[in-house]
């Protein structure tokens, strides 16, 4: 039963359910959601993301990542209402950024469009090609200057833009190891690169 004060079940209910749920009782699921699901979607969703669609499925992907995490969740002696809201902010907020881009991008089309219709034919691009062949050429020869495993860390992570797990693997190191390696070969790099 629903403490009035606060509008938070107790706390040993809450780690029965918990504990229900972690043993792989997914009607515990439903026990949380009846509790919190729409406190979450009015008082947190709602507010942050105000497209009813969208807050709706940011509930639904509330549920579904603690279904998926639940092992981690650790109770401190508080409600697990505090974690619920956290991840249905943190997902709010990054649907939020999305919806936005969005909007932007189909907002700039009809711009684009119109631009283009009015226009003449754009210049051809200038030939750029001995620029970059030169640039090319200049860190070449700088990297040619450095320590060997300073110019494979940038090779692989600048040059053949590789992620950083695969760099560290490719030179047999951790990644905080690599992350060390490729920051002290970027100051090298500075010195030794033409102004």
């Amino acid at each position: 039963m629903k403490d009035p004060d606060d509008g938070l079940v107790p706390l040993d209910q809450e780690l029965a359910v918990i504990e229900r749920l972690k043993q792989g009782d997914r009607s515990a699921a439903g026990e949380l959601y009846e509790w919190y699901g729409d406190r979450l979607y009015r008082r947190v969703i709602l507010p942050k993301l105000p497209v009813r669609e969208l807050a709706e499925d940011v509930l639904r992907d509330t549920y579904r990542v603690v279904l998926e995490k639940i092992h981690q969740y650790e109770p401190r002696g508080t409600s697990i209402f505090f974690w619920l809201r956290r991840i249905a902010i943190n997902r709010a907020i990054d649907v939020y950024r999305a919806y936005k881009r969005k909007r932007r991008l189909r907002d700039l089309a009809p711009i684009e469009e119109t631009i283009e219709r009015t226009m003449s034919t754009p210049p051809p691009p200038p030939d750029r090609a001995p620029e970059v062949a030169q640039t090319r050429d200049q860190v070449n020869q700088s990297l040619e200057r450095l320590n060997p495993r300073y110019a494979q860390a940038l090779r692989l992570r600048l040059i053949e833009d590789r992620d950083r797990d695969e760099c560290a693997d490719q030179m047999g190191v951790t990644v905080g190891n690599f992350d060390v390696i490729l920051h002290r070969a970027c100051k090298a790099f500075r010195k030794v690169y033409p102004p």
